[in-house]
């Protein structure tokens, strides 16, 4: 865990990795990251079509508790290719690019999410 304590007027806070599932020290915190960031998407999309979780549990093959519990952050058990399966089938178009991580990076690889 990387974040910096410091103190302001008597107001302890920490600064954040930019992670909070790393913050928290979660081992899996970039994987989370990346699923909560899908998720986020997911619901965005539905959100602006106007659909009602009836309606985004018929075309994702799901029920609507479980689109419920989705879009409320449990998504423990759901995979990314899971979860970009959900993508596409709100007509999203996926792109997955691969590269080397950045030379100045000791760790290995990182996973991330962007959206275009």
């Amino acid at each position: 865990m990387n974040m910096t304590r410091k103190a302001t007027q008597d107001i302890d806070y920490e600064v954040s990795t930019g992670n909070v599932y790393a913050d928290l020290g979660f081992a899996d915190a970039a994987e989370m990251l990346a699923k909560a960031r899908i998720v986020a998407q997911i619901g965005r999309i539905i959100q602006a079509r106007k659909m009602t979780q009836v309606q985004a549990a018929e075309l994702l093959g799901i029920d609507q508790p479980k689109v419920s519990s989705l879009l409320r952050g449990h998504f423990k058990g759901y995979s990314q290719e899971r979860l970009i399966g959900f993508l596409t089938k709100l007509g999203m178009d996926v792109e997955i690019v691969v590269r080397p991580k950045a030379r100045k990076r000791q760790t290995g690889g990182t996973v991330s999410v962007v959206f275009a």
